[in-house]
């Protein structure tokens, strides 16, 4: 391959890897990438997840054995099957430059090859139909992170050192594509985090409220929100001070994430101050108002504090048409506010009060400075 080629497909590795939304794409791109710069027919991305002594694959693309997934879930190997990993810390590279590529083929070591270890991939390429691969550590931050791999069938040219070096090349730029798609999504994750809690913030709550409405809309699915204020955090901040009102904060929010563990796939969020929410697309809204139930009964057996007002609305109760995430919204603020008004230990619940539910005209009427309207649904961030 030329010289003009070979940059010619880093530099589309590159781009394909820049132009990922997500890890998952990312480690597609970097082995799609791969896999055609080296002239392959398949490839791989493995993380070495030390804390369980495994790499763990996560990415197969290109022609699949049987068994092979695009994005397995479980396929994974004990480190020690390929202990050439655990020679990333040796002092011949720590110090620095990166470790080099190297070629298995299904006959045994190749040029370029590193007889003397068990090699468990011989066996595997005989087992796939595989002819040789070439194999390429990854490191990120002076740390080996995981292996890129490239085969190629049986009958095909074997790879040669050639290629082991270009390989490693590649490997240089697909562990500087990770970086970066690791760099992207924390700050997505921080973009849609309390930071104080861990819980999904104001923003977080917004997208996925818009689009629960919008299935509830077409597909006519169950969607449920309860709103919660946390009383008593101004008496603890002002008696006792800030930290430990961050405290009864962060306390809160763990009762907020046990409780919405009991409605699968719920998103527990804080939408600033002393304000909460939950989030449930899909259980029934009496499995709701039990969670909302079981969180005013944990709430008010905390330390600090003094209980939650809480209020809950949902698409299954008779609240009449929901045709936007505000609606929705507004009624749950609407009973969390009745909730607080009288002192209430336990939910109250728009639409379970008969036809003439103060909660429902309480949301229909409220204008601009009353309880449905107390904060602005979009927009306006903690």
């Amino acid at each position: 391959m030329g010289e003009d080629i070979r940059l010619a497909a880093v530099v589309a590795l590159a781009q394909g890897m820049a132009a990922a939304h997500g890890s998952r794409e990312a480690w597609r791109a970097a082995a799609a990438g791969a896999c055609r710069a080296l002239g392959g027919s398949f490839a791989a991305l493995s993380v070495w997840e030390r804390e369980l002594g495994r790499l763990r694959v996560l990415v197969n693309v290109g022609e699949r054995a049987a068994g092979e997934e695009e994005f397995p879930e479980g396929e994974a190997y004990p480190v020690h099957q390929f202990p050439e990993i655990t020679e990333f810390l040796h002092e011949r590279w720590a110090g620095g430059g990166e470790p080099n590529a190297w070629v298995e083929t299904a006959e045994g070591p190749a040029a370029g090859g590193r007889p003397g270890y068990v090699h468990q991939r011989v066996a595997a390429l005989r087992r796939r139909g595989r002819g040789s691969c070439v194999v390429a550590p990854i490191v990120l931050n002076g740390r080996a992170w995981g292996e890129l791999y490239v085969a190629r069938p049986v009958g095909a040219p074997v790879f040669g050192r050639e290629d082991a070096d270009f390989a490693t090349v590649l490997a240089a730029v697909v562990a500087a594509g990770i970086a970066q798609a690791e760099r992207l999504e924390e700050a997505r994750r921080l973009a849609f985090t309390d930071a104080l809690t861990g819980l999904a913030n104001r923003r977080a709550v917004d997208a996925r409220l818009d689009e629960a409405v919008d299935r509830h809309k077409r597909d006519g699915v169950v969607v449920s929100l309860v709103v919660c204020d946390l009383n008593g955090l101004k008496r603890v901040n002002d008696t006792r001070g800030h930290a430990v009102g961050d405290r009864l904060l962060e306390r809160f929010g763990s009762v907020l994430s046990l409780c919405g563990a009991m409605l699968p796939g719920a998103l527990a969020a804080r939408l600033g101050g002393d304000e909460f929410c939950l989030l449930a697309v899909g259980p029934s809204a009496d499995d709701v108002v039990r969670a909302a139930d079981e969180l005013c009964r944990r709430a008010g057996e905390l330390e600090l504090g003094e209980g939650v007002a809480c209020g809950v609305a949902s698409t299954a109760d008779p609240i009449g048409p929901v045709r936007s995430a505000r609606r929705l919204f507004r009624l749950a603020d609407a009973a969390q506010y009745r909730a607080k008004a009288e002192r209430a230990d336990r939910p109250v619940v728009a639409g379970r009060g008969g036809p003439d539910d103060p909660v429902v005209r309480l949301a229909d009427a409220a204008s601009p400075g009353q309880a449905g309207e107390r904060r602005t649904f979009r927009g306006r961030q903690p």
